[in-house]
């Protein structure tokens, strides 16, 4: 301002710039309370189907069997509360009620077809078995959450994960401990146990995966020449996808395991198109995979088997043949018998089926829940999916948004090979269906994926956010 021919200076003041926020996310205690609502109810739910198995199979209940199989997951699940409460508080509500569920459904119809095989009741049961195996897998589940109190660990042993999946699958094809079980040697046995390291493998890879991706994504990303009006990566960076489709035949060929090598090369194709966001990526996987799938079917017998029984199931040379359609039209007819409710749990025939326990519990479950309990099954997993996508996208490092959709991937590709090959949308391929079959390699590497995404979402939620 001019005074007297002179100028005074005002005195201001700036304004600092003004700063987001940074809070902390929490899960408030009514969500913790709600994990441990959701575990009760999946345990009745679980004791109940026992319960309803005895009554509809034997029209009595031994209360001693209910306490085995019912309560004696209960337990376990409900300490496993107890302990995420102090080692990862923040950790998602639904993940382990939703696992908690289905592995007691997978109990209770595995203790069903117990019943109507001679011999296979008692602590020597499959059932039992069963109880057992998920003892292990719930304990190793807490050892990880436990051990690992931060997943970015994992991203500094990313070759050692890479070297660690490549001696898992090599195991079975070693002569002394490598078995044959159903024509696929994807089999270890140690003493009277046997083991398909191929399952820990399957999270071994995710965590290469993720690893590899987050470093060599500017790299994958960068497009190439224009073909049919769609940019394709450079010819030199294709040798990714190339040696995952090379180690995935070599399933095909020596392991004899069509659906490992569907899951392997699908996972892969899935987390590098989320990695780098080019269709292009999509396109040539599925195109290697056609490719090399009709390869196969030319050349590999029980691959040619494998799509004969697809498309021809009812022919009488399939299937009268050894290893031809029995099973799938079994499992089949068994899904139509079921109908829309269901022939009740006890009163079916699922112990016709060949592997009603394992490879074909859906078609089990089917039979005696009908299409309404198996749609509400696919639910269970479409939450359970859908949970797991929605940690991986909350996280804030790329590492661990890679990692969990990985993990989730993993679940929801066995769900759809499975189902699809049960219901002939796609060939048999012989995996097992997370949580409910039979098997306790399977068993303990599902909950160990359950443990990572509840210590994923642990850490998402108790990450510094930007208030918006």
């Amino acid at each position: 301002m001019a005074s007297d021919g002179g100028v005074v200076a005002a005195s201001t003041t700036e304004a600092a710039p003004a700063t987001k926020p940074v809070r902390r996310i929490h899960v408030p205690e009514k969500l913790r309370n709600l994990e441990i609502f959701l575990l009760l109810l999946a345990c009745l739910v679980n004791a109940g189907a026992v319960v309803l198995v005895q009554l509809g199979a034997e029209g009595a209940v031994d209360y001693g069997q209910v306490a085995l199989l019912g309560a004696g997951l209960s337990v376990l699940v409900i300490g496993a509360h107890i302990a995420l409460r102090f080692v990862a508080p923040n950790a998602d509500p639904f993940i382990l009620p939703i696992a908690t569920l289905l592995n007691g459904i997978g109990i209770a119809e595995i203790y069903r077809i117990d019943l109507q095989i001679p011999g296979s009741t008692g602590w020597d049961s499959t059932a039992v078995r069963q109880v057992v195996w998920s003892a292990i897998a719930i304990i190793a589940a807490l050892v990880v959450i436990i051990a690992l109190r931060n997943h970015r660990v994992l991203q500094r042993y990313t070759y050692v994960f890479m070297a660690l999946s490549g001696v898992l699958l090599v195991l079975p094809l070693l002569p002394g401990i490598g078995k044959e079980i159903y024509g696929a040697r994807v089999w270890i046995g140690i003493g009277p146990l046997s083991f398909q390291p191929g399952e820990v493998a399957k999270i071994a890879l995710a965590i290469f995966f993720a690893g590899y991706l987050v470093s060599r994504r500017d790299s994958l990303s960068v497009v190439g020449r224009k073909f049919l009006g769609m940019r394709f990566p450079r010819g030199r960076d294709l040798g990714p996808i190339l040696v995952i489709w090379a180690a995935s035949m070599s399933v095909i060929i020596f392991q004899r395991d069509l659906g490992t090598a569907l899951l392997y090369f699908g996972l892969f194709v899935v987390m590098i198109y989320v990695a780098t966001a080019r269709l292009s990526w999509v396109i040539i996987g599925v195109g290697l995979f056609l490719g090399g799938a009709l390869i196969a079917s030319r050349v590999l017998v029980y691959v040619n088997d494998r799509f004969s029984n697809w498309l021809d199931p009812f022919s009488t040379t399939n299937y009268d043949a050894q290893g031809g359609s029995y099973q799938l039209v079994q499992g089949l007819f068994g899904l139509a018998n079921g109908g829309l409710i269901g022939t009740g749990l006890g009163q079916g025939q699922p112990d016709i089926t060949p592997l009603a326990q394992s490879d074909y519990i859906v078609a089990s479950l089917g039979e005696e829940l009908g299409m309404a309990g198996l749609f509400a099954i696919l639910a269970l997993y479409l939450l359970f999916i859908a949970r797991g996508l929605r940690i991986s996208f909350a996280g804030t490092d790329d590492f661990g948004r890679l990692l969990g959709i990985g993990l989730t991937f993993v679940i929801a590709l066995q769900c759809f090979i499975v189902i699809g090959g049960v219901t002939r949308v796609i060939p048999l391929t012989g995996l097992t269906t997370p949580f409910l079959a039979a098997g306790g390699s399977s068993l303990v590497a599902n909950w160990i994926i359950v443990a990572l995404l509840l210590r994923l979402s642990d850490t998402v939620r108790n990450q510094p956010r930007l208030v918006v």
